[in-house]
């Protein structure tokens, strides 16, 4: 270079004509458009910073940000980290690596889409709350009949919370039938068909709760006719003096027995029976928003960190393990006192690069934060774009949160270099 240095301009002059044109000039021009207003023409100095730190919508971007700088990053590269170890000690540890690293081959777009419909509300279309209302319903019974209440005019009267009970006491000498309706019919159609309960033996009080409706409106209200269908695991109460006395459930014929003791008291038909089914967890609503699409982001960025601290962990000298473990450390002691410590520049390479990752995160915000809820989850590079491209366009605001956003990378990015440089010395 010292002898022919115009050679050595010519090498380097395509790579700084692009720097140029795609890095410089760009930067530049957002300094200089940050200082004018939405139209361009009139200067407007420190107005649109100003604006940035005053608009509630950039604040929440800022703060979200900030959670994402701390919560994305510490959790993949934990997760990279004893993906890493773990996967030293089993048969299978390659193909087990290659599944975890397998999303890294996703697009951020295709990514978005994926956990767009993984979020769903409804259960039959989303796999988180489908797997969220499975692991529910396996632990708490759901309502036989979600929707059903009385007709009107009939014994059974709303008793608050839900709940239906009768104006009148029951007796052991007439059949105690309860008539429901707001069962759709499509709900109904496997149901067994309705029949009178017989009388109890020993004074016991008997009856059958049905879907008082029959196709086509030929029935008689409060009759049980031939086509009416069984309301079938239908709780039924006694109750007396304010205690529960007796209980039963209606079998595939809609009947139900109750003992002796239930003579005279009113019957409850409790909320239970009618509470709508659990439908999850709205995972995209204004509080778990920003938890979700970072779930989503973990999912494809804690292969990264594992492969590159894997790498790390190959290069450590197993000699100093052994000694540890010869010395009668315990698994875990050699882990948190050697292993992590010798760790510790690659878990920062590590984590620096998904902090300057992460500060520019877009797509997945944009693509899986529904339009009501994308306020909530809003970061400072989509507020960029809605700022530069939305409705009310400004796009002296929008190079302003371009300048900011540049400022926050570039320490990190400093910091990063300054500590490999300090590396390759050693």
């Amino acid at each position: 270079m010292r002898s022919r240095p115009w050679v050595a301009a010519c090498f380097l002059l395509p790579a700084l004509v692009l720097l140029g044109a795609l890095v410089v000039y760009p930067i530049g021009y957002s300094l200089y458009r940050s200082v004018f207003d939405a139209a361009g023409s009139g200067f407007v100095g420190l107005k649109n910073y100003g604006e940035m730190f005053t608009d509630p919508t950039i604040l929440t971007a800022f703060k979200n940000n900030l959670i994402w700088v701390i919560v994305a990053p510490s959790v993949a590269t934990a997760l990279g980290l004893i993906f890493a170890v773990l996967t030293e000690r089993v048969r299978w540890g390659t193909a087990f690596k290659l599944i975890v690293f397998m999303p890294m081959a996703i697009s951020m777009l295709a990514a978005g889409i994926i956990f767009r419909l993984v979020y769903e509300q409804d259960p039959h279309r989303g796999v988180a709350n489908a797997i969220w209302v499975g692991v529910h319903d396996t632990f708490t019974e759901s309502s036989a009949w979600p929707g059903a209440h009385p007709r009107p005019n009939t014994d059974l009267k709303p008793a608050g919370g839900g709940s239906f009970r009768t104006a009148s006491a029951v007796s052991s000498a007439h059949p105690a039938n309860l008539p429901l309706v707001g069962v759709l019919p499509k709900d109904a159609a496997g149901a067994h068909l309705a029949k009178p309960a017989p009388k109890a033996e020993g004074g016991g009080v008997s009856g059958t709760v049905w879907l008082d409706f029959t196709p086509g409106g030929a029935g008689t209200p409060g009759r049980i006719d031939p086509k009416e269908k069984a309301l079938s695991g239908i709780t039924v109460q006694a109750v007396k003096g304010g205690s529960v006395v007796a209980s039963a459930k209606t079998g595939d014929d809609g009947t139900y027995r109750l003992p002796a003791k239930a003579d005279g008291a009113r019957l409850t038909l409790p909320a239970s029976n009618f509470a709508q089914p659990y439908n999850g967890v709205d995972w995209l609503g204004p509080t778990l928003v920003t938890p979700a699409i970072i779930g989503s982001y973990v999912w494809m960025w804690a292969g990264f960190a594992m492969v590159l601290i894997a790498a790390g962990l190959a290069g450590i000298p197993r000699e100093l393990l052994e000694a540890a473990r010869v010395d009668g450390a315990g698994e875990w002691q050699v882990f948190r006192r050697v292993t992590v410590p010798l760790l510790a520049p690659v878990l920062a390479v590590v984590l620096v690069t998904l902090m300057i990752n992460v500060l520019k995160i877009f797509d997945l915000v944009y693509i899986i934060a529904p339009g009501s809820t994308q306020e909530n989850a809003n970061v400072l590079a989509l507020q960029l774009y809605l700022s530069s491209f939305g409705t009310g366009a400004d796009q002296g605001v929008g190079s302003a949160i371009a300048v900011v956003l540049l400022l926050l990378v570039v320490p990190v990015m400093v910091l990063n270099v300054r500590r490999l440089r300090r590396e390759s010395r050693r």
